[in-house]
């Protein structure tokens, strides 16, 4: 019996050993365990006497096509150190085949010699086979090494990606910590700013009151008796009237008692504009409680609107203005001194208000007064509120801009304002409350003032 189909099985039979350690798709391995069922029944085949011709020849085309499957399938290269140690039998063996189909004479001096071919290809399969298993030996330490660095390294890339968002963690947390101090280092230095500036009102009020106080007495006597003397003026008027005397000297009387009341008329006014100077001062010097309190912005501003809209048509019945206002719901309670911010309110609503009856009353035929108030939420990393405050009146000239927050500085005509309303303003909201006040105008055509206050 050749040793054909033998080989045939031991080569099958290998392959799906060595298929099965490296994990090939299950396709192939099933591909080979039918091989291996096919190869056995050749085997049974080969020894029957009249299929066994037939089956040597299909045999040899099994062998055939194992080898050119291993040196076709990727799968199979680890199998081709094998095929080194087994493709001279192979060829033996199917040389001999082919031989058996030569006259008997050729036959027998052929055989002799592939016999001896025979017992060097076994010996050459033998010595193969041993290297290719020494091969395959140190290639799976090589691949086992590998598959543990392999392995090792992912580790390390899991362990440093883990290091990583730590990492990332810690230093979103010490940002956050770092914004948070910067936050406590603001808020610290605006409260000292706030208690500097109550010491220095508290001081300025006190030293203000003792010098307003000495100033006010002779000022309340300057008023009162140029009021009395007015009142006298004209009761000499009267009796000056009476008197029998000369229609000259009537007249000259007259005329004396006339500059006398005109007199007493320019100091009256000049004394009660000296009255609401110091009362400014006061007013700019005088601090609330200090404490700040819950203050629902929206309320505050609108109340305030109305309050400076209403007072200056009580002056002027004539007086009209469109109030466009415009309140942010989402604004909630801010922490404020109400009386503080609301005399600054006041203040430029009044500036506001007497612009636009100003412009009104050059006679502009398509002019109407209005004045806009807007009040917005913007979170930017902090909350702050915004409150814009806009009139359309004349403006200010840019050569005046950057002394509109100057005290005892005002743009209004002699004896309309004391110019310590604005500045008054500006310490409420800068030094007070930790805010900002801007000012943009456009001369002959509006002034908006912006506060910003922080949450």
């Amino acid at each position: 019996m050749s040793a054909a189909p033998i080989l045939l099985i031991i080569i099958v039979a290998q392959l799906r050993q060595i298929l099965k350690k490296e994990k090939a798709s299950p396709e192939l391995q099933e591909i080979l365990r039918r091989s291996l069922f096919v190869s056995i029944a050749l085997l049974v085949l080969n020894t029957i006497p009249f299929v066994g011709p037939f089956a040597k020849w299909v045999i040899n085309a099994g062998l055939l096509l194992v080898i050119y499957t291993v040196y076709n399938r990727e799968e199979l290269q680890r199998f081709r150190n094998y095929m080194y140690a087994y493709i001279p039998l192979l060829l033996v063996l199917i040389t001999n085949d082919l031989v058996s189909l030569l006259p008997v004479a050729w036959e027998d001096t052929i055989s002799d010699y592939m016999s001896v071919v025979q017992g060097f290809a076994i010996i050459w399969m033998i010595a193969m086979l041993f290297i290719a298993n020494k091969q395959n030996k140190a290639l799976r330490t090589e691949e086992a090494k590998r598959e543990v660095e392999e392995k090792m390294k992912q580790i390390a890339e899991e362990k440093k990606a883990e290091l990583e968002v730590l990492v990332a963690e810690r230093t979103r947390e010490l940002h956050k910590q770092k914004e948070e101090l910067q936050q406590a280092v603001e808020d610290l230095k605006s409260t000292q700013d706030q208690l500097i500036h109550a010491e220095k009102m508290a001081s300025l009020g006190e030293l203000t009151a003792g010098i307003a106080h000495e100033i006010q007495n002779p000022l309340n006597f300057v008023n009162n008796f140029s009021e009395v003397n007015m009142e006298l003026a004209a009761e000499l008027n009267e009796d000056v009237d009476k008197m029998n005397i000369t229609p000259e000297d009537k007249t000259h009387l007259i005329s004396m008692v006339n500059m006398i009341r005109q007199n007493q008329d320019k100091i009256n006014y000049h004394g009660k504009r000296a009255d609401s100077i110091v009362k400014g001062m006061l007013q700019h010097s005088r601090t609330g409680t200090g404490i700040k309190e819950p203050v629902e912005l929206n309320s505050l501003v609108d109340e305030y609107v109305r309050l400076s809209y209403h007072g200056l048509r009580a002056k002027d019945k004539g007086f009209n203005a469109t109030l466009d206002i415009h309140l942010d719901p989402a604004i909630d309670k801010v922490m404020a001194l109400p009386q503080d911010l609301g005399r600054a309110l006041l203040n430029i609503l009044n500036n506001a208000f007497y612009a636009v009856n100003e412009k009104k009353q050059e006679g502009i035929e398509s002019y109407s007064p209005t004045l806009t108030v807007h009040t917005k939420l913007v979170d930017k990393g902090r909350k702050w509120v915004y409150i814009s405050i806009r009139d359309n009146g004349n403006g200010i000239p840019d050569s005046v801009k950057d002394k509109i927050f100057q005290p005892f500085y005002t743009t209004k005509p002699t004896g309309k304002g004391t110019g310590l309303g604005l500045s008054l303003s500006y310490d409420i909201i800068s030094k007070g409350h930790g805010g900002e006040l801007r000012m943009n105008s456009r001369e002959k055509e509006y002034t908006e003032f912006i506060i910003k206050l922080p949450l």
